[in-house]
C-alpha cells in the first residue's frame, strides 16, 4: 500500500475504520492482529500498534483480557434535553438534569463538606479554601449509568439554613431554584458551558466506558443578582447520548 503525506499509522486506522463503519468489520467481530496489520499493509509493528491505539481511543474496538481487540457495538446515541432553569415545583434530581418530561430514571447522591478548590472558587467568586457543600450525584436510566453531576454550593449561603443538604430537609431533592427560594434568594440567571474531555479513569468505570473515551461536560453555574449561588459539573458519555436545548425565544 502506498502511504501519501499522512503518517502511516493514520492511514492503517482510517482504512480500519472504514472497514468497522462500513460492517465489514461488524460489531464483535476480532480486529486484525498486529502480525496481520503489519504483513496487509506492509508496514512495521510499530505503525501496527498505534493505529490500534487510535481505534481503542477513538472507542470503535475494545480490549479484552487474554482474547484480543474486538470491534464495539456502537450505541444509538439518545438525548439529553436540557431547558435552563424553569422547572416545575418539586422536581426531583433527575428531572432537574432533563428536560424530558418523559425522562423517568434513578439516582443516588452524596453531599459533605470540603474547602473550595482554585477552580471552584474561581467559578462561585469566593477566596479557595472557604468551605462549600459538595454533592455527587450518579444518574441512571433503566438501571444503566448515564450522566454524573458533581455541584457545589457556598455554605456562606446555604450553611445553617434548611436547604444546606441538597438532598436531605423539607425542601430535599428540589431544584436549585426552589431551594434557594426558600431562603430568600431569588434565582435570575444560568449559565452552562458545554466541552469535553477525555474521560477520567473513575468517571469511566461507573458510566461503563472504557479509556480514551471522550465525555461532554456541563459547567452549570446558578446566579442570583450576579452572585453565583451554585455550581456543577455534569458528565455524560458522548458516545452514548447527545445534549439538546430547548431556548425560548423572548
Amino acid at each position: 500500500m502506498t502511504f501519501g503525506e499522512q503518517p502511516a499509522y493514520l492511514r492503517v486506522a482510517s482504512d480500519l475504520r472504514e472497514k468497522i463503519v462500513n460492517g465489514a468489520l461488524p460489531p464483535h467481530t476480532r480486529l486484525p492482529s498486529q502480525a496481520r496489520i503489519r504483513e496487509e499493509y506492509g508496514v512495521s509493528d510499530t505503525v501496527a500498534l498505534e493505529a490500534r491505539k487510535v481505534l481503542m481511543a477513538e472507542g470503535l474496538v475494545e480490549g479484552r483480557s487474554g482474547s484480543g481487540t474486538y470491534v464495539r457495538e456502537r450505541p444509538v446515541p439518545r438525548r439529553i434535553a436540557r431547558s435552563g432553569f424553569g422547572l416545575t415545583a418539586g422536581a426531583n434530581p433527575f428531572r432537574q438534569e432533563q428536560a424530558d418530561g418523559s425522562a423517568r430514571g434513578t439516582w443516588e447522591s452524596h453531599s459533605e463538606q470540603e474547602p473550595a478548590s482554585l477552580a471552584v472558587a474561581g467559578r462561585l467568586g469566593i477566596e479557595p479554601g472557604e468551605r462549600v457543600m459538595r454533592t455527587r450525584y450518579v444518574f441512571r436510566d433503566a438501571g444503566e449509568p448515564m450522566m454524573l453531576s458533581t455541584s457545589w454550593e457556598p455554605l456562606a449561603v446555604t450553611g445553617r439554613t434548611p436547604v444546606m443538604l441538597p438532598e436531605e430537609g423539607p425542601l430535599g431533592g428540589c431544584g436549585v431554584v426552589e431551594r434557594m427560594a426558600a431562603i430568600d434568594i431569588v434565582v435570575d440567571n444560568v449559565v452552562e458551558e458545554v466541552g469535553a474531555r477525555p474521560g477520567l479513569a473513575e468517571e469511566l468505570l461507573t458510566l461503563g466506558g472504557v479509556p480514551g473515551h471522550v465525555v461532554m461536560v456541563v459547567e452549570r453555574t446558578y446566579y442570583a443578582s450576579g452572585r453565583a449561588v451554585e455550581t456543577a459539573d455534569v458528565v455524560v458519555p458522548a458516545d452514548r447520548y447527545r445534549i439538546a436545548y430547548h431556548l425560548p425565544v423572548r
